[in-house]
């Protein structure tokens, strides 16, 4: 069974009404868009978290950028819930709003955001579960990628950034999609679990600025089993033991 909370150095997340639980390739997700926004700060003055869950990603990206205003959506009511008592207990509680609202209907009031953030729902054709939530936040139901697509277009400021967590095998599907819409990939960062594991998830940042996409890899543990030196790097300042 799951832990009712995650620990951090600065922070904790409760989880217990949220179908999704931290994970592993979320806190790499979140620790290296964090670096991409800490990056370019002074151009990213909002930032747009879709299905946020736990707030999980939200709550990382505040930990190295407090200056930036973080909106939230989520569509499960216990979700946004715990997310907002989540960013409630947190010390970037100002900067940090949930929305509970699906993506679709969600209204900023004309405002436009310097980067948007999402891991999304995405496993269509695996085999569902017996749990309604868990569907709702593994599957398409609420979410597909077209129309996560379609808000990211509605939302995003002209020079904006858009960062996603897509499995592998969803990779060139995606960057086709955004293609389609005009979209340029900046940066690829595919992720093993070990060296001799395939590759399971893409980090992939679009924007509207033709550019050459930098692509890397990045092993979660190394040949001996131990968290690797870059996966060190971006999540020593989150985990209690790095």
């Amino acid at each position: 069974m799951a832990n009712n909370f995650f620990q951090f150095k600065q922070f904790t997340v409760h989880q217990e009404h949220c179908a999704m639980k931290v994970t592993t390739d979320a806190c790499l997700f979140a620790a290296w868009c964090a670096s991409v926004v800490n990056r370019q700060l002074s151009t990213v003055n909002r930032l747009l978290d879709i299905g946020t869950g736990t707030g999980l990603l939200s709550l990382m990206i505040a930990q190295k950028n407090s200056n930036t205003i973080i909106d939230a959506v989520e569509i499960d009511e216990q979700a946004a819930m715990q997310a907002a008592s989540n960013f409630q207990s947190s010390v970037w509680s100002e900067k940090l709003n949930v929305h509970q609202s699906s993506i679709q209907q969600y209204d900023p009031t004309n405002r436009l955001y310097d980067f948007i953030i999402s891991n999304p729902p995405f496993f269509n054709n695996d085999l569902k579960s017996d749990n309604t939530k868990r569907n709702l936040a593994l599957h398409g139901e609420a979410l597909s990628l077209e129309e996560l697509l379609l808000s990211v277009q509605k939302n995003i400021t002209e020079n904006g950034k858009f960062a996603i967590l897509v499995p592998y095998h969803r990779t060139d599907y995606f960057e086709k999609l955004m293609k389609d819409e005009l979209f340029s990939l900046e940066e690829k960062v595919l992720v093993k679990q070990t060296p001799h594991h395939p590759y399971f998830r893409s980090m992939l940042l679009f924007s509207k600025n033709t550019s050459a996409a930098k692509q890397k890899e990045i092993m979660i543990k190394d040949e001996f089993n131990d968290y690797s030196t870059e996966f060190i790097e971006l999540l020593k300042d989150y985990y209690l033991y790095l």
